[in-house]
């Protein structure tokens, strides 16, 4: 059973900095690509980074990139999004999400789409504020 744990989230002031995690189990992480998204209330999910499963290809919103970088782990089955420099507005919840066939990967690591294929966790909350 595919299975995803985010962790990390919190309060941070404007300029900081967090990491967040997000555990696999059920399934060998080597082979599925893994996307963050955010949701705030009011608006719909977006995608903000993805790491490819292939070839550790990565991707990141344009509003993210420069700031948040996406790694993983594959002998620990976790995958980790560190955010810098951050910013009120990236104040969201944060969910994993996990893949590993081609077209949907393409959709959620090149195109930051959601496709109805994905396995999620249930998001962790991140708030920017002073």
């Amino acid at each position: 059973q595919v299975q995803l744990v985010e962790s990390g989230g919190g309060l941070v002031q404007p300029g900081g900095s967090l990491r967040l995690s997000c555990a696999a189990s059920g399934f060998t992480l080597d082979y599925y690509a893994i996307g963050w998204f955010r949701q705030t209330p009011g608006k719909e999910r977006e995608g903000v980074s993805c790491i490819n499963n292939n070839d550790g290809k990565t991707n990141y919103a344009d509003s993210v990139t420069g700031r948040f970088t996406i790694t993983r782990d594959n002998a620990k089955k976790t995958v980790y999004r560190q955010m810098n420099s951050m910013k009120p507005e990236d104040t969201a919840v944060y969910y994993c999400a996990a893949d590993h066939e081609a077209l949907s990967v393409q959709a959620m690591c090149y195109g930051l789409r959601i496709v109805d294929t994905l396995y999620w966790g249930k998001g962790t909350a991140v708030t920017v504020s002073s």
